[in-house]
């Protein structure tokens, strides 16, 4: 989804509510059509579509204010709109035409993406205004959106802002009382409850990588303030085992959470992890997607080519891991995947990471050896597949020079790239790993316009490359291993004598074998860890017990009991050892239902008479092939189901009168039983609440307050009452009536809210406070409660007859006030500070 971009007036006209020229690009897409909406006024918005690269624009009218759009990965013309309002619409024409799909939709929650059966789907985090508020799982083709495509797979309800959909996976976390669960789904299959070890108990967890078929995710225990522990899972994403603990994290402004890894990208399974023990922060790296970790060698001398006092174990390279908040700047390191082997990032040597210390450091070899090249931080580009590095000072003053190499990082060259000093915003490049064309643009001054600069680094080459100009580099870990992730692979690179370019045509990679497979190409399972005495064992955990049968595993079926390894994913090794060839096969034995749950499609707090109800029945172990369920609605109905699943045979019911049931499910094989008890509130909408409140009172007197609800008999109702005082005094009960007491003189503004999970009415009161007034009693006959109707409103229309005959015409008052009780039993006090 696409942020809004660069707006179009000047710098010092942004947020001045200034119209100078009121556009602002939404989106473009990669064949060069952009769309770009204008604002003149709230009342006419106005989108310009350009299909030749913004040469010309069509003007397109709308209805509503975009705020993002998200283009369809494959298909040019469908495109998405979403609004701060939280309504998202679809165009299938870009954006000539515009439908609704949802409304309430959670930002930044919409996904879309493009399935092998042609099938383009869309999925929606849908938010849910209650008591609690919750979300509800939509999936949905474009076009074709509607309530009946809310999901029935989870019994709570899915946290906000939890939905992430990322390659083949989807995750979701779904909060039911206090328990907090993580869901995967696979492929866009059916969601499975994630499984870390049994004494994991997760704060909060974030998913780093999800590539070649692993998830690997970052999990913070309950203990853990700023750090985090790694793990990774199966291929599936369920089982995940522990790699690396007390990864160092930061939290941003917006409550989001950077996790201090980094991929490095170019060569598969190598990662970048800054640790922090007794606070002390150190970098490391592993070759094998996190099987091992080793701290990153340091230079042996620094930019001057003088020798450096550094040597290891008690001191090494660091480096800081941090993403830019400028999505044109590079961040703190910097890679990139048609330049492998190639690595730049700030940091320090010594003993541990300094925040304040960001010296630059490079590596051509993927982190076995290092060179530092600047002593303070830069932004980094790389162009013609890493043939060229560009580089400009990370700094708040303005530059007009920039530096660059072609050998790697080895020597650098100033160019003056701007007559005029500039504050540089970004750094961009034109599509392409193999372009040499740069653009920096930023500011003169902060009321200047934008200024962009065009850097053309072609002059510098004469000709193409040659395979003459090329030399070979083996990939090694730290250690000289040359098999990284079972392959041993030869990458090429320009000689620091070619002055060339590498070009269009070019590959990095100039061959890869397969090697045998050895101690190193397996990691331990879920429910075991590593020795620390023998570094390639592992070992059962306590509480897990590898020849218990899976949780899914049905009579009839086989599985086979853990080793205690798994080879690393994406491992490409053959032959050789095979530390997963002794595991036993067993049949799978009847299994006793457990962990039986029921719950409500839609999770609705309560529903009205006759409405159709979907109850879902889910059970997290056991056989559910040979499972008997006895389900009892709690109104006299009664039913038994055989092979009950949340999908194959949904239970649906409508209660017919106002009350509250309890509604339970008892599930029973030959090896054991279990049963859940749910309770469900059947009430009709709320029509209407009347506050009533005496219109004057003595400060610091005591005051009754009383919330009349229509109609009369609808129970379990809420009430939130509110008194705008200073502060304001909030008060949530089940009670309809309050004692409470005005401190100050003055007005006081008393609102009450009641809802009963179905709908929810509010009504407003001012109430009047002084230090004296007179009361006046006046009586009325007890049969009036016979010839009046149960209408509150009736009370105002007597209070001012009263107030006409007491008070006639010629005498003043400054505040007069006829209040009758609920109970409506002949009492009515006319309130009021006389003057003769």
């Amino acid at each position: 989804m696409l942020p809004l971009g660069p707006p179009c007036c000047s710098r010092d006209q942004q947020g001045s509510g200034s119209l100078c020229n009121p556009c602002v690009i939404l989106g473009t897409l990669t064949l060069g059509v952009i769309l770009v909406g204008s604002s003149i006024n709230e009342r006419d918005q106005m989108l310009f579509i350009s299909t030749d690269e913004g040469s010309s624009f069509q003007r397109q009218a709308i209805d509503f204010t975009p705020e993002t759009l998200l283009f369809h990965p494959k298909e040019e013309d469908k495109v998405l709109a979403y609004c701060k309002e939280g309504r998202l619409f679809a165009s299938s024409d870009l954006g000539r035409k515009w439908t609704l799909l949802q409304e309430r939709v959670t930002k930044d929650r919409v996904f879309c993406w493009v399935l092998k059966l042609n099938a383009v789907p869309l999925f929606i985090q849908r938010r849910i205004i209650c008591l609690s508020p919750g979300n509800l799982y939509v999936t949905c083709h474009i076009q074709n959106c509607s309530e009946k495509m809310v999901t029935a797979q989870f019994l709570g309800k899915i946290d906000r802002n939890s939905l992430l959909v990322q390659d083949d996976y989807i995750f979701v976390k779904v909060t039911t009382g206090n328990r907090t669960k993580h869901y995967v789904s696979y492929r866009r299959n059916e969601f499975v409850q994630m499984r870390f070890p049994k004494y994991a108990l997760p704060k909060d967890v974030q998913i780093v990588s999800t590539d070649e078929n692993q998830v690997f995710l970052a999990l913070q225990e309950w203990y853990q303030s700023d750090t985090y522990n790694l793990y990774q899972s199966d291929p599936q994403g369920v089982y995940y085992s522990l790699v690396l603990e007390n990864v160092r994290s930061a939290k941003q402004p917006e409550e989001s959470v950077l996790i201090d890894i980094l991929e490095v990208r170019g060569v598969k399974g190598v990662f970048l992890a800054n640790q922090k023990i007794d606070g002390k922060v150190r970098t490391l790296i592993t070759y094998s997607k996190g099987r091992n970790w080793e701290p990153l060698a340091p230079p042996t001398t620094d930019m001057n080519n003088k020798p450096v006092s550094c040597k290891a174990p008690d001191c090494q390279l660091h480096l800081h891991l941090r993403w830019a908040d400028n999505p044109y700047v590079s961040g703190t390191v910097h890679t990139k995947d048609s330049a492998p082997g190639l690595i730049m990032g700030a940091g320090n040597i010594g003993s541990k990471l300094i925040e304040y210390k960001e010296e630059m450091y490079v590596t051509s070899d993927c982190g076995k050896t290092w060179r530092q090249v600047f002593e303070e931080e830069h932004h980094i580009l790389y162009l013609d597949h890493g043939g060229v590095i560009v580089a400009i000072k990370d700094t708040s003053i303005p530059l007009k020079i920039l530096k660059f190499s072609i050998d790697e990082g080895r020597t650098w060259t100033i160019h003056n790239f701007t007559t005029t000093s500039v504050f540089v915003d970004g750094l961009l490049s034109e599509p392409g790993d193999e372009t040499l064309v740069m653009t920096v643009f930023g500011h003169i001054s902060y009321r200047s316009d934008w200024e962009l600069v065009k850097v053309d680094f072609r002059q510098s080459f004469s000709r193409q490359c040659v395979d003459s100009d090329y030399e070979s580099w083996g990939l090694t870990d730290l250690q000289g291993e040359r098999c990284i992730m079972g392959r041993e692979q030869t990458f090429r690179k320009r000689k620091d004598t070619s002055f060339c370019i590498k070009g269009k045509s070019f590959t990095s990679v100039l061959s890869s074998k397969s090697c045998s497979c050895t101690e190193k190409d397996f990691n331990c399972d879920f429910g075991f860890e590593r020795s620390f005495t023998e570094a390639d064992r592992c070992f059962a955990d306590f509480w897990f017990d590898p020849d218990s049968p899976p949780e899914d595993c049905h009579l009839g079926q086989n599985y086979e009991s853990s080793t205690g390894y798994r080879k690393v994913i994406s491992n490409a090794c053959e032959g050789g050892l095979n530390k997963q060839q002794s595991a036993k096969k067993h049949s799978c034995p009847l299994l006793p239902p457990r962990r039986l749950q029921v719950g409500i499609k839609g999770q609705m707090l309560a529903v009205a008479p006759g409405d159709d109800i979907t109850f879902i029945i889910h059970q997290e172990q056991g056989d559910t092939s040979s499972t008997k369920y006895q389900v009892d609605l709690g109104d006299g109905v009664r039913a038994i189901y055989q092979n009950l699943t949340v999908t194959d045979e949904p239970i649906q019911h409508r209660y017919e009168s106002p009350g509250v049931y309890r509604v339970t499910v008892k599930a029973e094989n030959g090896a054991g039983h279990d049963e859940a008890t749910m309770y469900i509130q059947v009430t009709a909408p709320l029509h209407e609440v009347h506050l009533e409140v005496v219109p004057i009172a003595r400060r610091n007197q005591e005051v009754n307050l009383t919330a009349v609800v229509l109609p009369t008999e609808a129970n379990l109702t809420v009430f939130y009452c509110k008194l705008n005082l200073s502060p304001p005094q909030p008060v949530l009960t089940l009670q309809n009536s309050l004692l409470t007491r005005f401190p100050n003189t003055g007005e006081v503004s008393v609102t009450v809210q009641a809802s009963n999970g179905r709908s929810m009415v509010k009504d407003t009161r001012i109430v009047r406070v002084y230090d004296k007034f007179h009361v006046l009693p006046v009586s009325f006959s007890r049969n009036l409660d016979r010839y009046n109707p149960n209408i509150p409103e009736w009370r105002d229309d007597i209070g001012q007859v009263v107030s006409k005959i007491v008070f006639p015409t010629g005498h003043s008052m400054s505040a007069i006030c006829v209040f009758f009780s609920h109970s409506l039993v002949a009492l009515a006090e006319c309130l009021g500070s006389l003057s003769s």
